[in-house]
This record gives structure tokens, C-alpha cells and sequence, in this order.
């Protein structure tokens, strides 16, 4: 056999080889066969369900899977998610027959919500199906159970219409799928850990993070195409306005100097004396979290203590001049020390700390924006008194802001890197945040 025919032969079988092993993991994106063992024959416009102990139940996994932030309290959609790609809208999940999904039967349903295949087609990752994919056969059952008692809202969302061109090709999510959705349930980790041998309790808090609460889902950094950055579980990751942080053991830029009870008592009220929810957490701990049980709470917490640490190193510190330090304290006295304390102490329960505090000295995003926009904590049933922030966009410029903020991230204890007017404008940009008043001069 010529040499030409030999690598013309190995090319060929390269190929197949290849096509077996597309074929092959195409089947795996797209199997569904877990959803058979949901009813096929019954639409939910029709389904009533009377066992109220799985309504209950369905209830509270809806709090676990935080549905209510993104699809609104009346579930008929139309909350608008900026992406990099488009401005999606949530869709109507009221059993609404024409508008909503009063046609999908529960078989339906739990393709949509685990593997990501609705009405329209497929589902865009901002409808985090990949760590739905993981919730169990009860939760979902329960779920259907709740759902069906639902009112029918008459509203129709165009949920992608915000879309650029190609991504509003919903077949194109195929291809997405094929790269980054792991299409697989929970798999509970086995045997002891170093840190705690409870492992019960773990694999619960494992399930409720990488499944119905989907926190990878912001806190890991995504690359340009929107997947998940491997190797950086829980890292933190950008959210455009916002920034998730790393909630690894990391003790300078993640969690590490949290307790378990720390950790629950974030979860449940969202503030802890470290920190306080703002933005997309806030949400989550207004509609989600403040509902989990004590007992998931302290699992989530459990869980999150077995992590390892990111390894990121602790920022270094931006070396202030003693004019820029001066002027900072002067604008940080005269702003911020109300609320905040002259020396960074906070308000127990309200107000962040800064002194010490490793969540102001990492990433800057959240703080500049809390600076142009103000922030609200979420209310809460343990805390019936949300604190507010208000917005400074108005009044200081962005030289102001990046000062006051390089004063707070290097005073107190704490060190971080500098926040520059550069920063500070272009989330000002970003966010749509007011100019600073301009005074007219005689």
C-alpha cells in the first residue's frame, strides 16, 4: 500500500473515530430518558394537585431553586437579564395556557428545568438548567405539585427578543450544550473528610449549592462564550455590574475567616457583621435563602467549610500619598462615616464594617457600584429593617469616588489594589448611573 493511501486510511479512521465520539457525546447532552419517570399524558392547566404535603414540599424546593427572583412573584416572567450576547426575559411559568406553560405536561417540564429544552426550544444558561440538571426526581415531583397550584397569568414575554443576531437562534444552544453542559443528576461525595465527618449533612449542602440554589452559577468565572472556566469552582466570577466573590476557604479573598454560623446567618439574614447582601445577593436572600431551614443553612455551611482554598494571593496594597490619604479621609468623614463609623466599625446587623473586612479589598466592582447607584439589603424576616445606601453618583465625580474607596481599601487594616477614575467611569457608563450636578459659576 502506497504511503498516500496509509495516510489517506488513517485520516479516514481519525474521522470516524471522531464522528463516534461527537455522536457519542451529543447522546449524552441530549438524553432526557431520567424525565420518563414523570407523567406524560397530564398539561398542567388540567393538573390540580391535592396531596398538600408534596405542595409543601414543591413549595419550599422553589425557594431552594430561588425561581421567584427571576420569574417574578406572580411567576408570569418579563425580569430582564443583561448578558454579553442580548437582554433576555424571563419567561411566563403560570399554567396559562396560551402565554405560559399550561400545556406542558410534567415530562415537559422537568426537560425544561433539567435539561434545558422548552416551549421555544432551548433554553438560554440564564435559566440555569446546568445545575437544575442535578435536582432530584422528589424535588421535582413536588415542584409539578406546586406549580399546578398556581394562578394562570395571561402575559406574553418575547423572551429572547433582546437577542443579537446569532445568538437568538435557539438551535444554536445545541452547540453551547455540546461544549459546557454536563448532563448529569446528583452524584453525593463518599467516605470521610479532614474537616468534618458528617457526611450527610455535607452532601446535603453539596446538593442545595451545585443543584436547586445554582450558586456556580455566579460565583465561577465564565469564559467568552458564557461556560464555566474549569478549575474555578466557586471563585468568583463577573456579573457585569456586580461581582460574585470567590466563597472558597481562600482567608484573603474568599470566606476562609467565616464560621459555619457566619455562613447561616448570611444565608438567613443577609448580613453577618462581614458583610451585607447588595444587588443580584440581595435578591437571592430576599426570594431563596432567608427561607432555607436551619438545618440547610448550616449544611451550605458545611459544605463550603470542605472547599479548598482558590489559592489567590492576598491583593497588595496600593501605597497612598499622604495628600490623597488626607483628602480620602476628608471625603470618607464627611460621606460615609454616618453609616459606616469614622473608623470603619459599621453598624451591627445594618451596616458593613470595613475595617478588616476581606470583602472590601478584593475585587472592587460591588463597592463602586454601591458608591454610583446605592444598594439595599434585602428585608428579611429577621431583619424587618432593610439598610439602604444611598447614591453618591450625583454628587461626587470619579476621582471623588476612586479616592474615598483607595482610602476605605487601605485604611482600617486592610490593603488592597487601586481603584482608578477609569474604573469608576466606565461602570458608571455601564450602569447608566447619573453625572455628578454641575454648579453654574458667576
Amino acid at each position: 500500500m502506497s504511503t498516500k493511501k496509509k495516510i489517506a486510511y488513517s485520516v479516514a479512521a481519525l474521522a470516524v473515530v471522531a464522528g463516534i465520539a461527537a455522536f457519542g457525546r451529543l447522546w449524552e447532552v441530549m438524553d432526557s430518558s431520567r424525565s420518563q419517570v414523570a407523567d406524560d399524558t397530564t398539561r398542567l392547566a388540567d393538573f390540580h394537585s391535592t396531596d398538600s404535603a408534596a405542595i409543601k414540599r414543591g413549595e419550599y424546593a422553589m425557594r431552594l431553586g430561588d425561581c421567584a427572583a427571576c420569574h417574578e412573584s406572580s411567576f408570569a416572567g418579563g425580569y430582564k437579564i443583561s448578558t454579553p450576547f442580548g437582554e433576555l426575559q424571563t419567561s411566563n411559568i403560570t399554567p396559562d395556557r396560551e402565554t405560559g406553560i399550561g400545556n406542558m405536561t410534567e415530562r415537559d417540564f422537568f426537560n425544561a428545568v433539567r435539561q434545558g429544552r422548552g416551549n421555544h426550544g432551548f433554553l438560554y444558561p440564564a435559566m440555569p438548567y446546568t445545575a437544575y440538571t442535578k435536582m432530584s426526581d422528589a424535588d421535582m415531583h413536588d415542584l409539578w405539585a406546586y406549580m399546578s397550584t398556581m394562578k394562570p397569568v395571561k402575559h406574553k414575554v418575547d423572551e429572547n427578543g433582546g437577542m443579537a443576531f446569532p445568538y437568538n437562534i435557539r438551535l444554536a444552544m445545541l452547540g453551547w450544550n455540546f461544549l459546557f453542559f454536563d448532563n448529569k443528576g446528583f452524584t453525593p461525595d463518599g467516605g470521610k473528610t479532614a474537616a468534618d465527618d458528617n457526611m450527610d449533612m455535607i452532601n446535603r449542602g453539596k446538593y442545595i449549592v451545585d443543584g436547586p440554589a445554582h450558586c456556580n452559577v455566579c460565583h465561577t468565572e465564565r469564559n467568552a462564550l458564557g461556560g464555566e472556566v474549569s478549575g474555578r469552582y466557586l471563585q468568583g466570577g463577573s456579573l457585569g455590574a456586580w461581582y460574585a466573590p470567590d466563597i472558597t476557604q481562600n482567608p484573603h479573598t474568599g470566606i476562609g475567616d467565616w464560621s459555619s454560623e457566619d455562613i447561616a446567618l448570611y444565608l438567613k439574614t443577609g448580613s453577618n457583621g462581614k458583610s451585607v447582601a447588595a444587588g443580584p445577593m440581595a435578591e437571592a436572600v430576599e426570594h431563596s435563602t432567608q427561607y432555607f431551614s436551619d438545618n440547610d443553612a448550616l449544611a451550605v455551611a458545611a459544605y463550603l467549610k470542605t472547599l479548598p482554598s482558590s489559592g489567590k494571593t492576598a491583593p497588595q496594597a496600593f501605597a497612598l500619598s499622604a495628600a490623597s490619604k488626607d483628602q480620602g479621609a476628608l471625603t470618607y468623614e464627611v460621606n460615609c462615616s454616618a453609616c459606616h463609623g469614622m473608623k470603619g466599625e459599621g453598624i451591627t446587623g445594618m451596616v458593613p464594617a470595613f475595617a478588616g473586612n476581606n470583602a472590601m479589598q478584593n475585587d472592587p466592582t460591588n463597592m463602586i457600584n454601591a458608591m454610583l447607584n446605592g444598594a439595599r439589603a434585602p428585608h428579611t424576616a429577621e431583619r424587618q429593617t432593610a439598610a439602604g445606601m444611598p447614591s453618591f453618583a450625583w454628587k461626587l465625580d470619579d476621582s471623588q469616588i476612586a479616592g474615598i474607596l483607595n482610602y476605605v481599601r487601605n485604611s482600617w487594616g486592610n490593603q488592597a489594589g487601586e481603584v482608578t477614575a477609569e474604573n469608576v467611569a466606565s461602570l458608571r457608563k455601564l450602569t447608566g448611573a447619573a453625572d455628578k450636578l454641575q454648579t453654574n459659576k458667576p
